[in-house]
């Protein structure tokens, strides 16, 4: 399920009530700053989530962000060195690519479609479902900048 960004409080009210989940003014408030921030990190859906909801805490923030990840609403990445970030493209095989000079994410599609897209040589007797792949790299911006400066 890919759930992108939803314009209306009853959609975002819908999607809690389908995954099982009583719907809260904070839930809604985060799950609105996610959609409409991919990639962001708690503390600026703190900020985003403080434009519809000024009243909500660190708390409920952090609480709503684990109840939704559980929920399967919301995926949780964190790339080597950098906080947890969020996102609300959930359900399909995509990974990402990182600027190691800013930090910038971007989804790239998974070329095998679905999961798992590679399986260990010797998988030791696991079942694997998943495979996480991390692209590192610089963005145009910074590639941009380091061409300047030499």
């Amino acid at each position: 399920m890919r759930l992108g960004v939803v314009s209306t409080a009853d959609d975002l009210q819908q999607r809690l009530r389908e995954a099982g989940l009583r719907v809260t003014r904070p839930r809604v408030a985060v799950l609105a700053a996610v959609a409409g921030n991919p990639h962001a990190d708690a503390g600026q859906l703190l900020e985003a989530a403080r434009r519809d909801l000024p009243d909500v805490s660190h708390q409920a923030v952090y609480d709503s962000l684990h109840t939704l990840t559980a929920a399967g609403l919301v995926r949780c990445i964190q790339p080597s060195g950098a906080t947890a970030r969020y996102e609300t493209r959930v359900g399909d095989n995509h990974h990402h690519l990182v600027c190691r000079g800013c930090g910038a994410i971007a989804d790239i599609d998974c070329e095998v479609g679905e999961a798992p897209c590679m399986l260990p040589e010797d998988d030791h007797g696991y079942a694997v479902d998943e495979a996480e792949v991390v692209y590192w790299g610089l963005c145009p911006e910074c590639r941009a900048h380091a061409s300047a400066i030499n």
